[in-house]
């Protein structure tokens, strides 16, 4: 039963019934009654009352008596300046409650048909992943794994960095300083060794501009005319005609970082369906650009260089090729987004989860692609997200103080061991089964602490604050599902029967069992609303507030030493579905649940 539907469906009934309209349920809307007054549901009868001819509260009133006497959901309402408050019977949550907890898929839709790709994570193989790429990985999996949810068929995308002057910068520091150094041969990984190399760069870049400046040259010219930067540029200069040598080097130090990746994404817990390589892209889009001046988008200036003047629209004249014809970072992602949509024609959505500070860059790329005239273009979506600090400071990866990706979770399963310790939570553990827990209690706490936040919004990361076992943290909810799993244990151990719904019980509910079911009816629409504002955060603050509730009802109603024993297995069989809940949701968010803790 569909508790929201069903009463929609009796006041469209009620309003043509005592007033003569011609309303439909798809019309109308619900909200969640106010915690001041009695209720569940909240109609509100202001827009009807040139329909009903009447005051408010009277308008209110018809139609609470029209509910009373002919539903068999409202056992009672009341009235508050023409707001209708409807109580919900315990019979109708009941029966409610029955049709959720034997749909193993409660919340999720099956298979729509329609495609949508979700591009993250797009790291430069010039350093390991860090921090920020965690948020970013983080937000891209969950809000791929929320649409999944919803029956989209998702292509998980990433576009890997793989060129340019910061590429050689790394080539160049390790064929000055390496001696033949391997992952190999150092027994560091691929990632970290190339970025070893990227920070060596930069040492020695900073040490020659100073020595120039100190020549009398100006800031400008000394970055420019560095040695090593020279270098750096020629450099790239080979790896454009792919010279032999200059090509190997690059595949080779490409492969080690990317063997480097694959062991941090399989750490993080997130996958690929679809790998781009911006070596393959890069020159992608200068096609575009004669289409664009052939139908007068683009302008050509006086040096030859190809412009877009975007003024008209509160943004400014933007380049797309420069007087030598070659061309720039948003000439290559015009002809990039260009090429997946013809790749995969049925499209819907294309959505880029980049940091906030490329927030321009995503508005005059979908303007560009509408004025160019691509159907599609309106699938586009930017999921912006704000940067991570930790209290220690900021990050600078040119000066080799970046946050490390694989050594924050690997501080984090640390600190998680230290706290579970502390708290004794590990009796009867093995010391592989030990391991587990650790690696999902720290990484469910870092997930969680950077998904629960508005993706929008600056985090402040405090790796102690997250792993709580109390408050908003994913541990609170991982705890509660061991709670609820050892529960279910001893139900089934002591023979209380299956937990999918007992037909026997009809009696009243508790407060909290009625506010929990409530809560279990919301889980789709959570869904749902997640998708539309591509936020994880809506599904971590519902899984935190079920959580929450199921607790309260933990802590007041006696499940084992009930009497009697239809509400006993009812009372199993909601806490499975509340468990049952809990797991779907925090693996939309890309967190395991442990069964014992």
């Amino acid at each position: 039963m569909n508790i929201d539907f069903s009463l929609r469906k009796q006041i469209a009934l009620a309003l043509n019934e005592r007033f003569g309209a011609e309303i439909t349920a798809d019309s109308l809307s619900l909200q969640p009654t106010k915690k001041e007054f009695t209720g569940t549901y909240t109609f509100v009868t202001f827009p009807f009352l040139k329909i009903s001819k009447m005051k408010p509260e009277e308008t209110g009133k018809v139609i609470g008596e029209y509910l009373k006497s002919n539903s068999e959901i409202v056992e009672d309402y009341n009235v508050v300046k023409g707001f209708l408050n409807l109580h919900v019977s315990d019979m109708a949550w009941i029966k409610t409650f029955r049709s959720i907890v034997s749909n193993e898929k409660n919340g999720f839709r099956p298979s729509n048909g329609r495609r949508i790709m979700v591009e993250y994570s797009s790291p430069n193989t010039n350093k390991p992943l860090h921090l920020g790429h965690l948020r970013n990985n983080f937000l891209g999996y969950s809000v791929s794994k929320i649409y999944e949810a919803l029956g989209y068929d998702i292509i998980k995308a990433q576009i890997i960095n793989d060129r340019g002057i910061h590429i050689c910068k790394s080539m160049v520091a390790w064929k000055k300083y390496g001696n033949g150094e391997t992952p190999e041969s150092s027994g560091v990984k691929g990632d970290k060794l190339v970025g070893k190399y990227y920070v060596a760069f930069e040492k020695q870049y900073r040490q020659e501009i100073d020595t120039l400046l100190n020549s009398g040259l100006k800031k400008a010219e000394a970055e420019k005319k560095a040695p090593i930067m020279v270098e750096a540029t020629e450099m790239l200069r080979k790896w454009e005609a792919k010279e032999t040598e200059t090509y190997a080097l690059w595949e080779t130090m490409n492969n080690w970082v990317y063997k480097g990746f694959e062991i941090t994404y399989h750490h993080m817990g997130v996958t690929f369906d679809k790998l781009y390589y911006e070596s393959d892209t890069y020159l992608s889009g200068k096609k575009i650009v004669q289409t664009g001046l052939d139908n007068g988008v683009f302008f050509k200036k006086e040096d030859g260089s190809v412009w877009i003047d975007l003024t008209a629209d509160g943004l400014d004249e933007k380049l797309l090729l420069r007087s030598d014809g070659t061309a720039v970072y948003i000439t290559q992602d015009i002809g990039t987004a260009i090429e997946r949509f013809n790749e995969y024609p049925d499209l819907e959505k294309l959505v880029y989860t980049v940091g906030n500070e490329q927030d321009y860059h995503f508005k005059v790329l979908f303007l560009i692609l509408k004025k160019l005239e691509y159907s599609w273009a309106d699938g586009c979506h930017h999921l912006s997200y704000g940067m991570v600090d930790l209290p220690t400071g900021k990050m600078k990866s040119r000066e080799g103080t970046v946050v490390d990706a694989d050594d924050l979770m690997d501080e984090m399963e640390q600190t998680a061991l230290q706290h579970t310790q502390d708290l004794g939570k590990i009796e009867g553990f093995n010391e592989v089964q030990a391991a587990n827990l650790y690696r999902m209690v720290g990484l469910g706490a870092l997930k969680y602490f950077l998904l629960k936040v508005d993706s929008r919004k600056r985090i402040l990361f405090n790796p102690q604050e997250s792993i709580q076992f109390q408050g908003n943290t994913g541990p609170f909810i991982q705890y509660t599902f061991a709670r609820i799993s050892a529960l279910l244990r001893r139900a089934k151990e002591t023979g209380i029967g299956s937990f999918m719904g007992d037909e026997t019980f009809h009696g009243m509910l508790h407060e909290h069992e009625r506010e929990v079911i409530y809560m279990l009816t919301q889980f789709e629409s959570r869904i749902n609303e997640a998708a539309g504002e591509y936020s994880p955060a809506v599904i971590a603050q519902y899984i935190f507030e079920l959580a929450k509730e199921y607790n309260k009802f933990y802590q007041e109603v006696s499940i084992f030493g009930e009497q009697d024993e239809a509400k006993k297995r009812f009372r199993i069989s909601f806490s499975y579905a509340v468990a049952r809940t809990i797991k779907s949701g925090m693996g939309l968010l890309g967190i395991e649940v442990p069964e014992r803790m």
